[in-house]
């Protein structure tokens, strides 16, 4: 009952992200961001396959449009030089970075030409794991790979559009990068439609007998239409059966062993993860379909790849939609973030909005603490009991974010 009311506000919350206006405030990245820690992802929306279950940006691979792509890119991230914009953590995302591991390469020189890079995480597939792609990575300087596995069993990865890679393969790659990396990522679904529990479970244990530094866990966060296609040819979605994938997970690596770093990631000691949204307040996102919150602005660029090449092309930012959150959803959305990351900290809140945090989110702490989702001390501390609310809460965010990624899609905007 907790989870679904959790969730049904957080729903509602995420909604008023949508409410877009498309003509954009350049003046909102026109300051200095000073030494402000911003973050930077960038995205590479290209992929050799098209996951049906995958709501982000992307498009098949075509090397020439591609390597025009990059190009674009870093006329996006020229215009945030050129605003004094000064990032040392970067994540890159898509689609598959490694997709043109020249073209890779030659961005991430570029970023150490301008910038004093602390740390960088990268995602790539199974298919693009090798040797020589893993001696590039390190050369380039990557601290954290992440390998988008999402199930060792041959049948689930066939149902979900997978089949260019077997779990057999994907255990072998997995071995080839372990120990190469500051920390090695393994990205996994549950709640599939047509994954069992017995399955899932295998797939956990799999993962703690390659002994992997960190796994990811994703509940399935499909956008109306990926869903309805989902249900069409499989079964329904069924949110209520998410809570026992859940409980696998707690059982298995929460109290076996894996310390949980967000309230879907699971690290052996102190690794690094991948999510901006919770190690930064401020993030910039660059390429096409990627989005940025950056002092109190939601800014969403064009999913269009000819119009985000028109936009960059013309010196200007793609940005095709901007919302100013109020000082309460700026509030909420914070807290959320943080509750994510298992621990909201007042100190760094008070510097976040000069207030305390018991003024300013009263009510919201006082739920969570007579619900038992959390505790406090010095540091609010998401607790046992709230772990599965607190995953609800962000799978219910990110759906939102994922209807707005389909209307933008559809419509190229």
């Amino acid at each position: 009952m907790i989870s679904q009311f959790v969730g049904l506000v957080t729903r509602r919350e995420g909604r008023k992200f949508l409410k877009l206006n498309p003509e954009f405030d350049e003046s909102v990245t026109a300051e200095e961001a000073g030494d402000e820690e911003v973050s930077l992802y960038i995205h590479i929306p290209f992929c050799k396959t098209l996951c049906p279950f995958c709501c982000f940006n992307r498009y098949l691979f075509k090397e020439a449009r591609t390597r025009r792509y990059f190009r674009h890119l870093r006329s996006e991230l020229d215009l945030y030089i050129q605003r004094g914009f000064k990032f040392s953590d970067f994540y890159f995302g898509g689609g598959t970075p490694t997709i043109l591991m020249d073209e890779l390469t030659d961005f991430i020189a570029y970023l150490k030409k301008h910038f004093v890079v602390k740390r960088m995480s990268l995602e790539t597939t199974p298919r693009e794991v090798s040797r020589q792609n893993i001696a590039m990575l390190k050369a380039a300087g990557i601290n954290r790979l992440s390998i988008g596995v999402q199930s060792f069993d041959n049948d689930t990865l066939k149902a979900m559009g997978r089949p260019f890679v077997t779990g057999e393969e994907a255990k072998e790659k997995l071995s080839m990068a372990q120990g190469e990396f500051d920390t090695l990522n393994v990205d996994f679904v549950f709640n599939f439609p047509s994954q069992t529990l017995t399955k899932f479970e295998a797939d956990v244990r799999t993962f703690k007998e390659l002994g992997i530094d960190q796994a990811t866990f994703y509940p399935l966060m499909a956008s109306p239409h990926k869903k309805s296609s989902l249900e069409r040819k499989f079964n329904r979605v069924d949110t209520f059966r998410e809570k026992v994938f859940y409980g696998i997970l707690l059982r298995e690596l929460y109290a076996g062993g894996y310390k949980a770093s967000t309230a879907w990631c699971f690290s052996r000691g102190e690794r690094m993860i991948d999510e901006y949204i919770i190690d930064f307040d401020d993030y910039i996102g660059i390429g096409a379909g990627s989005v940025s919150v950056y002092q109190g602005n939601f800014l969403v660029n064009s999913f269009s790849l000819d119009r985000y090449e028109e936009f960059t092309g013309r010196d200007r930012l793609p940005v095709v939609g901007w919302r100013r959150l109020s000082a309460r959803e700026h509030r909420r959305y914070y807290l959320l973030t943080k509750l994510f990351g298992l621990e909201v900290a007042g100190e760094k809140f008070y510097r976040r909005f000069n207030a305390g945090i018991h003024e300013k989110l009263r009510d919201e702490l006082l739920f969570l603490k007579l619900s038992g989702l959390v505790k406090e001390a010095e540091t609010i501390r998401v607790t046992p009991r709230g772990m599965y609310p607190v995953s609800v809460m962000m799978r219910e965010f990110f759906t939102a974010l994922n209807g707005l990624r389909e209307f933008y899609i559809e419509r190229q905007i």
